[in-house]
């Protein structure tokens, strides 16, 4: 898959790193064949924000061929891009690209249509602007990233990680981001979403954390009951206490967190195992194969079967009935992360 990068004069060096460390990092592992390429209006080179130069861009043309075209900021005064750049991602969506906005870049991505009539998020310092100069689209201010399966919005910084993992998990599977995220020492899902860092820190709490405990605790029990009470319990906190210090720890209600832990660990069994659908329900603590198609459905847009013989993680015997890639057989569904 090749993935081309927009990149500017001003950008900051963190915003062009991210989608390239990602991406590039699923070659480095072997768990398939992506590469990148940084393009700007003219080839040549850029100046960056810190005051480096980075040299070796393209030009427009090699954005002409991509798989999944990328806007990975945009310049902090919001000026309207060039008519050229907006060409371009229409074009690239027509022909069947994804066109990702991360940060900033939603706000370009805003400007091109692509987004018109649908939801999107962006740093959240731009909510109001980009809701004033598109009403009609939906911004999320909560949300991590907003998938379109065609269009893909991230809100502020650090989120640009968080979107382009679910790109590699959306085309290859959990598993293979678990392994990109492990790699690159990041957390394969963040919970909760940019809300939670809207000019009001957390305090930190001395060790030990009882709702760390009780995470984990539930990590390793997730077949078992994880109500709200029984995590209060294990973190000996009343249950008020504990939903209230929960929620403010990771931007999410502690049933949605379960519900989230277990889906994983779904994933992870449908792509490494062979066990049934119903006894893969029971081990993540769904109770019955009906419930863990609910959620799944509802989480990822698929049945627990068709996942699995999208991202069957196991080594298939040589031959035409072999697995083919999972992006020639993925039609992801629109996806929000974050809330």
């Amino acid at each position: 898959m090749r993935i081309a990068v927009y990149a500017f004069d001003d950008i900051t060096m963190f915003h062009l790193a991210v989608p390239q460390m990602v991406f590039d990092e699923v070659t480095r592992q072997g768990l398939g064949e992506w590469s990148t390429v940084l393009f700007s209006e003219r080839a040549g080179r850029v100046r960056t924000a810190e005051g480096y130069t980075v040299s070796g861009i393209e030009g427009m043309r090699a954005a002409s061929a991509a798989d999944v075209v990328v806007v990975p900021s945009w310049l902090a005064d919001g000026r309207s891009p060039s008519p050229a750049l907006l060409r371009l991602l229409t074009q690239a969506h027509a022909r069947g690209a994804t066109v990702v906005g991360l940060c900033l870049g939603s706000m370009v991505v805003a400007d091109s249509g692509l987004l018109d009539g649908r939801s999107a998020v962006t740093h959240w310092h731009a909510v109001d602007q980009l809701a004033a100069r598109h009403p009609g689209i939906a911004v999320d201010a909560a949300a991590l990233y907003v998938d379109h399966g065609d269009v893909l919005t991230s809100a502020g910084t650090a989120s640009g990680l968080d979107a382009c993992l679910h790109l590699v998990r959306t085309r290859l599977g959990a598993a293979a981001a678990n392994t990109v995220a492990r790699s690159l020492v990041v957390a394969p899902h963040r919970e909760g979403g940019q809300s939670q860092y809207i000019e009001r820190p957390v305090a930190q709490r001395a060790a030990p954390d009882p709702v760390a405990a009780a995470c984990e605790w539930a990590l390793e029990h997730l077949d078992d009951d994880l109500s709200v009470d029984r995590l209060a319990a294990v973190a000996h906190m009343s249950r008020r206490s504990f939903v209230r210090i929960f929620r403010a720890s990771t931007g999410t209600a502690p049933a949605a967190w379960v519900r989230s832990r277990r889906l994983d660990e779904a994933r992870r069994l449908l792509e490494t195992t062979d066990l049934a659908v119903e006894r893969v329900a029971a081990a993540c603590g769904f109770g019955s194969a009906v419930t863990l198609r609910q959620n799944f459905a509802s989480a990822f847009g698929s049945t627990p079967t068709g996942y699995r013989r999208r991202f069957d993680a196991r080594v298939q015997p040589p031959g035409p009935s072999s697995r083919r890639g999972a992006l020639d057989s993925l039609s992801p569904g629109a996806a929000t992360q974050g809330r």
